[in-house]
């Protein structure tokens, strides 16, 4: 038992070799607690599970020839982990300081808090936040912001708070809560999964909380511009599925509908006036999975 990492750190590799090398190069510089890094690869091209154990011989990797998604690629790596922690990164993230120590401080600040989520900022110039926390989903439209994003980090949000999600990104959480609230749904695939999640465990009596005294660098882009057919057909079915899933009464009905009958159609809109037809019919297959998926899960 003794011999057992304190913390175990996963990431899901899908095609992204340099920014998972580069990440388990930032991990193994600075970071000085016991800790196990586990990479699971969902069904790159190339066996690059192979490439990485050969670079790295020290961590652990979990081949998937099946692509399982952001929540199925990282319950393969918690089924493998030994730590008490339980640390899901994304591969193109990186840190460059010894701050996970914060994040386990404060999930053992007191017993009710489940999972943490530190400071996130992009990790390109200016290096602006990209996440201090979240606001709660809205009720009918399940729309969100994050805390901080595109802000100038200037010492703002430096203190520590309840927030109702975590991050997906960086997301650490006792293992023990995994435990009791299940894995991360596998349902979604991609988005929203960790929304979802955050929710059970909230609903099991959790806390969740951002810790600013740790920072995690993501390479994903500051530009809210970025479409593309699969985003756009994941988030108009997730979207549905978590109101089916976390809604109830008369409220589930309003926020499937308006979902439905409001957002879809203007989505649409918008897209066929950018002559995005792809992105068109992207919202409309979205739907037509979700009513499938609905008829089973009924």
């Amino acid at each position: 038992m003794n011999n057992l990492p304190e913390l175990s750190i996963i990431t899901v590799n899908y095609n992204g070799l340099k920014d998972t090398s580069e990440l388990i190069k930032s991990l193994q510089t600075y970071i000085s607690l016991s800790y196990e890094i586990i990479v699971v690869d969902n069904a790159s091209k190339v066996n690059e599970a192979a490439l990485l154990q050969e670079k790295y011989p020290h961590i652990i990797t979990i081949r998937s020839e099946d692509n399982l998604g952001f929540s199925g690629g990282n319950n393969l790596g918690i089924h493998k982990a030994k730590g008490k922690y339980i640390f899901l990164l994304n591969n193109d993230t990186f840190v460059d300081g010894d701050t996970f120590h914060y994040l386990i401080e404060r999930l053992e600040n007191k017993p009710l808090i489940g999972a943490v989520s530190p400071k996130i900022k992009f990790a390109f110039p200016p290096r602006n936040i990209q996440f201090a926390g979240y606001l709660p989903l809205t009720t009918v439209t399940l729309r969100n912001d994050l805390i901080g994003f595109g802000e100038e980090d200037n010492g703002q949000y430096e203190s520590p708070s309840p927030t109702p999600y975590c991050h997906g990104a960086a997301m650490m959480i006792k293992k023990e809560v995994i435990e009791t609230v299940g894995y991360m749904p596998e349902i979604y695939f991609l988005y929203y999964e960790e929304l979802d999640w955050c929710t059970q465990i909230t609903k099991a009596g959790y806390e969740l909380w951002y810790e600013p005294r740790c920072t995690v660098y993501h390479k994903e882009s500051q530009s809210t511009g970025q479409q593309s057919y699969l985003r756009t057909f994941y988030l108009t079915r997730n979207r549905l599925l978590y109101a089916w899933r976390n809604r109830y009464g008369i409220t589930r009905w309003i926020s499937i509908l308006y979902q439905l009958l409001v957002a879809a159609p203007k989505n649409c809109l918008i897209f066929l006036l950018r002559g995005r037809t792809d992105l068109a019919k992207a919202v409309f297959k979205g739907i037509i999975a979700f009513i499938k998926l609905e008829h089973k899960l009924s």
